[in-house]
């Protein structure tokens, strides 16, 4: 009843205070329809729910409509000393110079002077028809060494003058298949692993516990020439592939030839790109050299990468070689 009395007292006091209600005999009108619609126990009418038009499609439209401002385009070079870096291009620097740099910062910072160089080597993983590169990792030996330390490295071998041979040269731990229970037990702990193809037979327990370490011909790391393999893993430089496409990896010291340095960097960068190939485009994007108290560098990488068309000159004269070969195989024959 609270709708009818409602109706009838708007109706006594309106045109007494003089006051006007647009539409309120329409609303009063509709109200009894909405309680008499109104379910058992409820004296309201519930709003109709609205069916919701936003969908993906307006919602991209509606965003689209939005003016979204342009950042300031960068400056390239700056006029003077001081200046505000978020407004300028970074830039970037010969391999040369960018060493020459570091040396002066060194100076300038009164800091360590047999202090390690680093670089930062950001990878496009990306191949033809929707693949990419997996992640990897690799042993290359630097043309100049700079550092004293050496890795641990195992041999597998059960021929005793193969064994003599290891300890010569320099293996922290040489054995047959009784070091296969103290590996997996954790009791032996060394940086590689190397053997020769008579023992690997033996060594499969092991597959799933060193994984890439398991000794393979793909990584070198099996053979007949045991102080060859002895070599290259105890003095190699391992670097692998972090956050999907970077590689952080120390190549010198500050106080070595510049010259130096920059032969670690070209063969560390050498053997990083042979793991894809330059057909599907340059594998480095971005190269930025430091050192263990400077900032980082930008490198310009014109004559860092390998070219395509060296590679296929290399590939032709191979392939010529092979030709000459076979006819002078056939000919003796």
């Amino acid at each position: 009843m609270a709708a009818p009395v409602g109706r009838c007292l708007w109706r006594v006091l309106a045109p007494c205070r003089g006051w006007v209600v647009p539409g309120l005999d329409q609303r009063l009108a509709v109200a009894p329809a909405l309680v008499s619609a109104a379910p058992p126990g409820r004296p309201y009418a519930a709003a109709a729910k609205t069916a919701k038009t936003d969908s993906k499609k307006t919602k991209q439209e509606e965003r689209k409509k939005k003016q979204v401002t342009n950042r300031r385009p960068l400056m390239s070079k700056p006029v003077d000393d001081v200046y505000l870096t978020w407004y300028y291009k970074r830039p970037s620097y010969d391999v040369e110079k960018a060493v020459g740099m570091l040396k002066k910062f060194q100076e300038l910072d009164f800091t360590y002077p047999k202090q390690h160089v680093y670089i930062n080597v950001f990878l496009d993983m990306a191949l033809q028809k929707k693949k990419k590169v997996e992640p990897f990792s690799s042993i290359v030996v630097l043309p100049h060494r700079f550092t004293d330390e050496t890795n641990k490295v195992l041999v597998f071998t059960e021929d005793e003058q193969e064994a003599e041979i290891a300890r010569a040269n320099g293996a922290a731990v040489v054995g047959g298949v009784e070091l296969v229970k103290w590996i997996l037990e954790d009791e032996i702990q060394v940086d590689f692993y190397v053997a020769v193809p008579a023992i690997m037979p033996k060594l499969i327990p092991l597959r799933n516990k060193l994984k890439r370490k398991y000794p393979s011909t793909k990584r070198n790391s099996m053979g007949h020439d045991i102080p060859k393999m002895l070599q290259f893993f105890r003095e190699g430089l391992e670097y692998m592939v972090q956050d999907e496409r970077v590689i952080k990896t120390r190549i010198a010291r500050l106080d070595m030839p510049t010259e130096q340095i920059v032969a670690n960097l070209k063969a560390v960068i050498h053997d990083i790109c042979t793991f894809k190939p330059l057909t599907d485009g340059p594998f480095v994007q971005k190269l930025v050299i430091r050192s263990s108290t400077s900032e980082g560098l930008l490198l310009n990488l014109d004559g860092l990468l390998p070219e395509v068309e060296k590679v296929e000159e290399e590939k032709e004269e191979n392939e010529e070689d092979d030709k000459e070969k076979h006819v002078q195989e056939s000919l003796s024959t």
